[in-house]
Protein backbone atom coordinates (compact mmCIF):
# COMPACT_ATOMS: atom_id res chain seq x y z
CA UNK A 1 0.00 0.00 0.00
CA UNK A 2 1.50 3.42 -1.22
CA UNK A 3 0.67 6.47 1.42
CA UNK A 4 0.90 9.34 -0.76
CA UNK A 5 1.53 13.35 0.67
CA UNK A 6 -1.00 16.07 -0.79
CA UNK A 7 -0.22 19.36 -1.30
CA UNK A 8 -3.35 21.24 0.60
CA UNK A 9 -2.81 24.25 -1.33
CA UNK A 10 -2.85 22.94 -4.97
CA UNK A 11 -4.29 19.25 -4.58
CA UNK A 12 -1.58 17.86 -6.18
CA UNK A 13 0.68 14.75 -5.07
CA UNK A 14 3.97 15.87 -3.46
CA UNK A 15 5.20 12.23 -3.07
CA UNK A 16 3.94 8.50 -2.87
CA UNK A 17 5.84 6.28 0.01
CA UNK A 18 5.14 2.82 0.70
CA UNK A 19 4.06 1.51 3.73
CA UNK A 20 6.49 -0.80 5.69
CA UNK A 21 6.49 -4.37 5.85
CA UNK A 22 5.35 -6.43 8.96
CA UNK A 23 8.36 -7.72 8.67
CA UNK A 24 10.50 -4.56 8.34
CA UNK A 25 8.13 -3.49 12.00
CA UNK A 26 8.71 -6.35 13.76
CA UNK A 27 12.95 -5.89 12.76
CA UNK A 28 12.73 -2.65 14.29
CA UNK A 29 11.12 -3.78 17.17
CA UNK A 30 13.66 -5.80 18.19
CA UNK A 31 16.43 -3.71 17.30
CA UNK A 32 14.65 -1.16 19.61
CA UNK A 33 14.26 -3.74 22.56
CA UNK A 34 18.37 -4.21 22.58
CA UNK A 35 18.75 -0.34 22.15
CA UNK A 36 17.00 0.62 25.20
CA UNK A 37 19.24 -1.13 27.58
CA UNK A 38 22.17 0.90 26.12
CA UNK A 39 20.26 4.35 26.12
CA UNK A 40 18.25 3.67 29.68
CA UNK A 41 21.69 2.97 30.81
CA UNK A 42 23.43 6.50 29.91
CA UNK A 43 23.55 9.09 32.60
CA UNK A 44 21.06 11.72 32.02
CA UNK A 45 24.18 14.21 30.55
CA UNK A 46 24.89 11.59 27.86
CA UNK A 47 21.34 11.74 26.74
CA UNK A 48 21.11 15.24 27.25
CA UNK A 49 24.16 16.05 25.01
CA UNK A 50 22.24 13.77 22.07
CA UNK A 51 18.99 16.69 22.50
CA UNK A 52 21.39 19.45 22.70
CA UNK A 53 22.62 18.70 19.45
CA UNK A 54 19.54 18.20 17.95
CA UNK A 55 18.80 21.14 19.11
CA UNK A 56 21.03 22.75 16.96
CA UNK A 57 20.27 20.84 14.29
CA UNK A 58 17.03 21.91 14.25
CA UNK A 59 18.23 25.60 14.54
CA UNK A 60 20.06 25.70 11.79
CA UNK A 61 18.06 23.68 10.04
CA UNK A 62 14.71 25.46 10.35
CA UNK A 63 13.99 26.59 7.07
CA UNK A 64 14.50 23.27 5.10
CA UNK A 65 11.78 21.84 8.33
CA UNK A 66 9.14 24.70 7.64
CA UNK A 67 9.41 24.27 4.19
CA UNK A 68 8.22 20.25 4.61
CA UNK A 69 5.64 21.35 6.92
CA UNK A 70 3.98 23.90 4.52
CA UNK A 71 4.26 21.65 1.75
CA UNK A 72 2.29 18.66 2.95
CA UNK A 73 -0.18 20.48 5.65
CA UNK A 74 -0.65 23.69 4.36
CA UNK A 75 0.60 25.65 7.54
CA UNK A 76 1.73 29.50 6.71
CA UNK A 77 5.70 29.51 6.65
CA UNK A 78 6.53 31.89 9.51
CA UNK A 79 4.29 29.35 11.90
CA UNK A 80 6.22 26.08 10.51
CA UNK A 81 9.29 28.11 11.18
CA UNK A 82 7.80 28.77 14.92
CA UNK A 83 6.67 25.25 15.05
CA UNK A 84 10.91 24.11 14.89
CA UNK A 85 11.99 26.48 16.79
CA UNK A 86 9.78 25.00 19.90
CA UNK A 87 11.07 21.82 18.80
CA UNK A 88 14.43 22.93 19.50
CA UNK A 89 13.11 24.68 22.64
CA UNK A 90 11.70 21.51 24.34
CA UNK A 91 14.96 19.94 23.40
CA UNK A 92 16.71 22.12 25.78
CA UNK A 93 14.66 22.30 28.16
CA UNK A 94 14.68 18.52 29.14
CA UNK A 95 18.34 18.25 28.63
CA UNK A 96 18.38 21.12 31.51
CA UNK A 97 15.46 19.43 33.37
CA UNK A 98 15.04 16.17 33.04
CA UNK A 99 17.56 14.59 35.76
CA UNK A 100 15.97 17.09 38.13
CA UNK A 101 12.49 16.21 37.61
CA UNK A 102 13.64 12.57 37.98
CA UNK A 103 15.95 12.29 40.92
CA UNK A 104 14.97 10.43 43.77
CA UNK A 105 12.78 11.21 46.16
CA UNK A 106 13.09 10.39 50.01
CA UNK A 107 10.13 9.66 52.07
CA UNK A 108 10.76 9.60 56.01
CA UNK A 109 9.66 6.38 57.31
CA UNK A 110 10.69 3.82 59.64
CA UNK A 111 12.85 2.38 57.40
CA UNK A 112 16.54 3.16 57.49
CA UNK A 113 16.21 4.73 54.45
CA UNK A 114 12.60 4.69 52.06
CA UNK A 115 12.82 6.59 48.19
CA UNK A 116 10.96 6.53 45.37
CA UNK A 117 12.71 5.98 42.30
CA UNK A 118 11.67 6.89 38.12
CA UNK A 119 12.53 4.08 35.65
CA UNK A 120 11.84 4.31 32.30
CA UNK A 121 9.21 1.37 30.70
CA UNK A 122 11.05 0.54 27.13
CA UNK A 123 9.11 1.37 23.91
CA UNK A 124 6.80 3.90 23.74
CA UNK A 125 4.78 4.09 20.42
CA UNK A 126 3.65 7.65 19.54
CA UNK A 127 0.52 7.75 17.64
CA UNK A 128 1.01 11.70 15.98
CA UNK A 129 -1.06 13.86 13.88
CA UNK A 130 -1.04 15.97 11.01
CA UNK A 131 -1.49 19.35 12.48
CA UNK A 132 1.70 20.41 13.95
CA UNK A 133 3.92 17.42 12.19
CA UNK A 134 6.97 18.27 13.99
CA UNK A 135 5.42 19.42 17.53
CA UNK A 136 3.53 17.03 18.74
CA UNK A 137 5.95 14.13 18.16
CA UNK A 138 8.50 16.35 19.77
CA UNK A 139 6.64 17.56 22.90
CA UNK A 140 5.55 13.76 23.52
CA UNK A 141 9.33 12.46 22.65
CA UNK A 142 11.68 14.42 24.38
CA UNK A 143 10.51 13.71 27.70
CA UNK A 144 9.92 10.47 27.87
CA UNK A 145 12.88 9.36 25.53
CA UNK A 146 14.97 12.00 28.27
CA UNK A 147 13.49 9.54 30.97
CA UNK A 148 15.29 6.68 29.33
CA UNK A 149 12.83 4.95 26.83
CA UNK A 150 12.94 4.98 23.06
CA UNK A 151 10.15 5.70 20.84
CA UNK A 152 8.49 4.79 17.77
CA UNK A 153 6.71 6.92 15.47
CA UNK A 154 3.25 6.16 13.62
CA UNK A 155 2.53 9.54 12.17
CA UNK A 156 -0.54 10.46 9.97
CA UNK A 157 -0.03 9.20 6.73
CA UNK A 158 -0.61 12.30 4.79
CA UNK A 159 2.97 13.72 6.43
CA UNK A 160 4.89 11.40 5.94
CA UNK A 161 7.86 13.46 4.60
CA UNK A 162 7.68 14.83 7.80
CA UNK A 163 7.87 11.55 9.58
CA UNK A 164 10.97 10.85 7.91
CA UNK A 165 13.00 13.98 8.16
CA UNK A 166 12.11 14.15 11.67
CA UNK A 167 14.26 10.23 11.84
CA UNK A 168 16.79 11.93 9.61
CA UNK A 169 17.26 14.84 12.07
CA UNK A 170 17.74 12.36 15.15
CA UNK A 171 20.34 10.41 13.09
CA UNK A 172 22.09 13.52 12.20
CA UNK A 173 22.12 14.28 15.96
CA UNK A 174 24.01 10.82 16.93
CA UNK A 175 21.38 9.45 18.55
CA UNK A 176 22.18 5.73 19.47
CA UNK A 177 20.77 3.89 16.50
CA UNK A 178 17.52 2.09 17.55
CA UNK A 179 16.50 4.73 20.23
CA UNK A 180 13.59 6.03 17.32
CA UNK A 181 11.73 4.23 14.43
CA UNK A 182 9.73 5.82 12.44
CA UNK A 183 8.03 3.48 10.08
CA UNK A 184 5.57 4.61 7.65
CA UNK A 185 2.13 2.68 8.51
CA UNK A 186 -1.67 3.16 7.78
CA UNK A 187 -3.63 3.66 10.63
CA UNK A 188 -4.93 0.27 9.76
CA UNK A 189 -1.38 -0.82 11.71
CA UNK A 190 -1.97 0.93 14.67
CA UNK A 191 -3.63 -2.61 16.61
CA UNK A 192 -0.60 -4.66 15.63
CA UNK A 193 2.28 -2.38 17.35
CA UNK A 194 -0.40 -1.89 20.47
CA UNK A 195 -0.53 -5.24 21.00
CA UNK A 196 3.02 -6.42 20.71
CA UNK A 197 4.63 -7.03 23.90
CA UNK A 198 7.78 -4.85 23.57
CA UNK A 199 6.09 -1.73 23.30
CA UNK A 200 5.14 -0.65 27.26
CA UNK A 201 3.10 2.48 26.62
CA UNK A 202 1.30 4.75 23.77
CA UNK A 203 0.75 8.56 23.66
CA UNK A 204 -1.77 9.74 21.36
CA UNK A 205 -2.82 13.20 19.76
CA UNK A 206 -5.83 12.81 17.80
CA UNK A 207 -9.44 13.14 17.69
CA UNK A 208 -12.03 11.34 20.08
CA UNK A 209 -12.61 7.73 17.89
CA UNK A 210 -9.16 7.59 17.36
CA UNK A 211 -8.80 8.00 21.43
CA UNK A 212 -11.35 5.69 22.25
CA UNK A 213 -9.80 2.90 20.29
CA UNK A 214 -6.53 3.40 21.36
CA UNK A 215 -7.83 3.20 25.20
CA UNK A 216 -9.87 0.30 24.48
CA UNK A 217 -6.85 -1.54 22.58
CA UNK A 218 -4.17 -0.62 24.97
CA UNK A 219 -6.44 -1.50 28.12
CA UNK A 220 -6.39 -5.03 26.69
CA UNK A 221 -3.03 -5.24 27.27
CA UNK A 222 -2.40 -3.45 30.25
CA UNK A 223 -0.68 -0.56 28.70
CA UNK A 224 0.03 2.46 30.23
CA UNK A 225 -1.44 5.82 27.66
CA UNK A 226 -1.60 9.27 27.66
CA UNK A 227 -4.06 10.56 24.89
CA UNK A 228 -4.61 14.77 23.88
CA UNK A 229 -7.65 14.57 22.37
CA UNK A 230 -9.84 17.44 21.01
CA UNK A 231 -11.29 20.94 22.40
CA UNK A 232 -14.14 23.21 21.98
CA UNK A 233 -12.20 25.67 23.96
CA UNK A 234 -14.06 28.58 25.26
CA UNK A 235 -13.36 31.95 25.86
CA UNK A 236 -14.95 33.95 27.85
CA UNK A 237 -15.40 38.09 27.10
CA UNK A 238 -16.69 39.76 30.58
CA UNK A 239 -18.15 42.76 30.44
CA UNK A 240 -15.30 44.49 31.87
CA UNK A 241 -12.45 43.00 29.44
CA UNK A 242 -10.29 45.53 27.04
CA UNK A 243 -12.15 44.24 24.23
CA UNK A 244 -9.92 45.40 21.74
CA UNK A 245 -6.82 43.83 23.56
CA UNK A 246 -9.87 39.90 23.91
CA UNK A 247 -10.69 40.60 20.07
CA UNK A 248 -7.28 40.67 18.84
CA UNK A 249 -6.11 37.77 21.13
CA UNK A 250 -9.61 35.92 20.11
CA UNK A 251 -8.77 36.54 16.28
CA UNK A 252 -4.95 35.41 16.90
CA UNK A 253 -6.50 31.86 18.53
CA UNK A 254 -8.75 31.03 16.27
CA UNK A 255 -6.99 31.56 13.41
CA UNK A 256 -3.40 30.15 14.10
CA UNK A 257 -2.76 26.88 11.82
CA UNK A 258 -5.88 28.33 10.11
CA UNK A 259 -7.84 27.32 12.95
CA UNK A 260 -6.60 23.47 13.35
CA UNK A 261 -5.25 23.26 16.65
CA UNK A 262 -6.69 21.75 19.29
CA UNK A 263 -6.10 24.49 21.83
CA UNK A 264 -7.09 27.18 19.58
CA UNK A 265 -10.15 29.28 20.73
CA UNK A 266 -13.59 27.72 19.56
CA UNK A 267 -16.31 29.53 20.94
CA UNK A 268 -16.52 32.99 22.17
CA UNK A 269 -18.88 33.67 24.88
CA UNK A 270 -19.68 37.24 25.26
CA UNK A 271 -21.10 38.98 28.51
CA UNK A 272 -24.66 40.53 26.12
CA UNK A 273 -23.80 44.01 27.63
CA UNK A 274 -20.97 43.64 25.60
CA UNK A 275 -21.59 41.52 22.75
CA UNK A 276 -22.62 43.74 19.41
CA UNK A 277 -18.77 45.89 20.26
CA UNK A 278 -16.80 42.83 20.93
CA UNK A 279 -18.31 41.14 17.64
CA UNK A 280 -17.25 44.05 15.54
CA UNK A 281 -14.07 44.29 16.82
CA UNK A 282 -13.63 40.37 15.94
CA UNK A 283 -14.92 40.97 12.79
CA UNK A 284 -12.01 43.19 12.01
CA UNK A 285 -9.60 41.33 13.41
CA UNK A 286 -10.55 37.95 11.64
CA UNK A 287 -10.92 40.23 8.30
CA UNK A 288 -7.55 41.71 8.64
CA UNK A 289 -5.55 38.74 8.25
CA UNK A 290 -4.68 37.64 4.89
CA UNK A 291 -5.57 34.39 3.32
CA UNK A 292 -3.27 33.09 0.52
CA UNK A 293 -0.37 31.07 -0.27
CA UNK A 294 1.13 29.13 2.48
CA UNK A 295 4.47 29.82 1.32
CA UNK A 296 3.95 33.70 1.52
CA UNK A 297 5.58 35.26 4.26
CA UNK A 298 2.45 37.90 4.55
CA UNK A 299 0.18 35.15 4.40
CA UNK A 300 -1.72 34.48 7.68
CA UNK A 301 -4.35 31.74 6.92
CA UNK A 302 -3.65 28.59 4.63
CA UNK A 303 -5.54 26.00 3.12
CA UNK A 304 -7.17 23.27 5.28
CA UNK A 305 -4.50 20.06 5.38
CA UNK A 306 -7.26 18.14 3.02
CA UNK A 307 -10.28 18.84 1.16
CA UNK A 308 -12.35 16.44 3.31
CA UNK A 309 -11.55 18.20 6.55
CA UNK A 310 -12.75 21.61 4.67
CA UNK A 311 -15.93 19.76 3.76
CA UNK A 312 -16.58 18.83 7.00
CA UNK A 313 -15.92 22.02 8.38
CA UNK A 314 -18.13 23.60 5.80
CA UNK A 315 -21.11 21.22 6.68
CA UNK A 316 -20.90 22.15 10.38
CA UNK A 317 -21.12 25.75 9.73
CA UNK A 318 -24.38 25.29 7.17
CA UNK A 319 -26.00 23.19 9.26
CA UNK A 320 -25.77 25.20 12.49
CA UNK A 321 -27.02 28.10 10.54
CA UNK A 322 -29.70 26.17 9.88
CA UNK A 323 -30.45 25.69 13.34
CA UNK A 324 -30.46 29.65 13.57
CA UNK A 325 -27.28 30.69 13.88
CA UNK A 326 -26.34 34.02 12.03
CA UNK A 327 -23.18 34.50 9.79
CA UNK A 328 -21.80 37.36 9.91
CA UNK A 329 -18.42 36.89 8.15
CA UNK A 330 -17.20 34.25 5.45
CA UNK A 331 -18.71 30.95 5.77
CA UNK A 332 -18.59 30.51 1.96
CA UNK A 333 -16.31 27.82 0.00
CA UNK A 334 -14.06 29.96 -2.30
CA UNK A 335 -13.94 28.85 -6.19
CA UNK A 336 -9.95 27.70 -7.40
CA UNK A 337 -7.59 24.65 -6.10
CA UNK A 338 -6.96 23.94 -2.57
CA UNK A 339 -8.84 23.43 0.40
CA UNK A 340 -9.02 27.23 1.40
CA UNK A 341 -11.86 28.14 3.60
CA UNK A 342 -12.31 32.01 5.03
CA UNK A 343 -12.60 33.29 8.29
CA UNK A 344 -15.65 33.05 9.05
CA UNK A 345 -18.03 34.55 12.18
CA UNK A 346 -21.45 33.04 13.46
CA UNK A 347 -23.16 34.54 16.14
CA UNK A 348 -26.43 33.95 17.82
CA UNK A 349 -25.01 30.66 18.42
CA UNK A 350 -26.51 27.86 20.88
CA UNK A 351 -26.30 24.48 22.65
CA UNK A 352 -27.44 22.07 20.09
CA UNK A 353 -25.85 23.57 17.10
CA UNK A 354 -22.51 21.52 15.74
CA UNK A 355 -20.52 24.59 15.96
CA UNK A 356 -21.54 24.92 19.59
CA UNK A 357 -21.14 20.93 20.57
CA UNK A 358 -18.56 19.66 17.92
CA UNK A 359 -14.69 21.21 17.76
CA UNK A 360 -14.61 23.11 14.88
CA UNK A 361 -11.35 22.35 13.35
CA UNK A 362 -10.94 25.23 11.25
CA UNK A 363 -11.29 29.08 10.77
CA UNK A 364 -14.62 29.23 12.20
CA UNK A 365 -15.39 31.62 15.43
CA UNK A 366 -18.62 31.06 17.29
CA UNK A 367 -20.17 33.96 19.07
CA UNK A 368 -22.49 32.76 22.21
CA UNK A 369 -24.35 35.49 24.21
CA UNK A 370 -24.81 35.19 27.76
CA UNK A 371 -26.58 37.88 30.73
CA UNK A 372 -23.29 37.55 33.21
CA UNK A 373 -20.52 35.93 34.56
CA UNK A 374 -22.14 32.93 35.35
CA UNK A 375 -23.81 32.43 32.70
CA UNK A 376 -20.52 32.48 31.00
CA UNK A 377 -19.02 29.97 33.21
CA UNK A 378 -22.00 27.68 32.66
CA UNK A 379 -21.57 27.89 29.29
CA UNK A 380 -17.95 27.28 29.03
CA UNK A 381 -18.58 24.14 30.85
CA UNK A 382 -21.15 22.49 29.50
CA UNK A 383 -19.17 20.68 26.86
CA UNK A 384 -18.19 17.23 26.62
CA UNK A 385 -14.87 18.34 26.20
CA UNK A 386 -12.16 20.00 28.88
CA UNK A 387 -9.01 20.75 26.93
CA UNK A 388 -8.41 25.11 27.21
CA UNK A 389 -10.41 27.94 28.26
CA UNK A 390 -9.71 31.51 28.87
CA UNK A 391 -11.27 34.08 30.81
CA UNK A 392 -10.79 38.29 29.92
CA UNK A 393 -11.35 40.77 32.30
CA UNK A 394 -10.06 43.57 33.70
CA UNK A 395 -10.36 42.08 37.45
CA UNK A 396 -7.05 40.08 37.79
CA UNK A 397 -8.43 38.68 40.82
CA UNK A 398 -11.93 38.05 39.35
CA UNK A 399 -10.06 36.38 36.27
CA UNK A 400 -7.81 33.83 38.58
CA UNK A 401 -10.50 32.85 40.35
CA UNK A 402 -12.49 31.81 37.16
CA UNK A 403 -9.83 30.01 36.17
CA UNK A 404 -8.50 28.09 38.76
CA UNK A 405 -11.84 26.93 40.29
CA UNK A 406 -14.47 27.08 38.06
CA UNK A 407 -13.76 26.34 34.42
CA UNK A 408 -13.56 22.30 33.53
CA UNK A 409 -10.38 22.35 31.64
CA UNK A 410 -6.87 21.19 31.86
CA UNK A 411 -5.17 24.90 30.95
CA UNK A 412 -6.84 27.94 31.92
CA UNK A 413 -5.16 31.44 31.21
CA UNK A 414 -6.25 34.82 31.67
CA UNK A 415 -6.34 37.60 29.33
CA UNK A 416 -4.08 35.38 26.93
CA UNK A 417 -4.33 32.75 24.43
CA UNK A 418 -3.76 29.23 25.36
CA UNK A 419 -0.96 27.85 24.51
CA UNK A 420 1.55 25.10 24.82
CA UNK A 421 4.73 25.63 27.06
CA UNK A 422 8.10 22.87 27.60
CA UNK A 423 7.52 24.57 31.41
CA UNK A 424 4.28 24.33 32.28
CA UNK A 425 1.66 20.53 32.12
CA UNK A 426 -0.35 20.06 28.80
CA UNK A 427 -3.34 18.06 28.46
CA UNK A 428 -7.51 18.17 29.27
CA UNK A 429 -10.42 16.17 31.04
CA UNK A 430 -13.00 14.78 29.71
CA UNK A 431 -13.10 13.88 26.03
CA UNK A 432 -10.18 16.05 25.78
CA UNK A 433 -8.27 13.11 26.97
CA UNK A 434 -5.94 12.31 30.00
CA UNK A 435 -2.31 12.19 31.42
CA UNK A 436 -0.06 14.91 30.92
CA UNK A 437 2.71 16.07 28.14
CA UNK A 438 5.42 18.77 29.06
CA UNK A 439 6.61 20.16 32.32
CA UNK A 440 7.52 17.51 35.75
CA UNK A 441 4.39 15.88 35.44
CA UNK A 442 4.93 14.88 31.20
CA UNK A 443 8.61 13.24 32.05
CA UNK A 444 6.75 10.90 35.11
CA UNK A 445 4.42 9.25 32.63
CA UNK A 446 5.91 6.89 31.41
CA UNK A 447 8.24 5.87 34.07
CA UNK A 448 8.04 2.91 37.04
CA UNK A 449 7.53 5.22 40.20
CA UNK A 450 9.29 2.42 42.11
CA UNK A 451 9.23 2.19 45.84
CA UNK A 452 12.55 1.36 47.33
CA UNK A 453 12.75 0.50 51.12
CA UNK A 454 16.34 -0.53 53.00
CA UNK A 455 15.28 -1.70 56.28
Amino acid sequence: MSLASIDPATGKVIHRYEEASPEEVLKDLAHMQKAFVGWSGLAFEERAACFRRLSAILKERTGSCAEIITAEMGKPITQSRAEVAKCAWVCDYYAENAALFLKSEAVTTEARKSYMAFEPLGIVLAIMPWNFPFWQFFRAAVPAMMAGNVMILKHASNVCGSALAIRDLFYLAGFPAGTFKAPLLSSARVSSLIQDPRVRGVTLTGSVPAGRMVAAEAGKYLKKTVLELGGSDPYLILEDADLAKAAEICATSRLINSGQTCISAKRFIVVESVRLKFEGLLIEAMKSRIVGDPREERTSIGPMARQDLRDELHGQVTDSIRQGAKLLLGGEIPKGPGAYYPATVLTAVKKGMRVFDEETFGPVAAIVSVKDERGAIQAANDTVFGLGAAVFTSDLERGRRIAEKELRAGLCFVNDLVKSDPRLSFGGVGESGYGRELGIFGIREFVNIKTVWIA
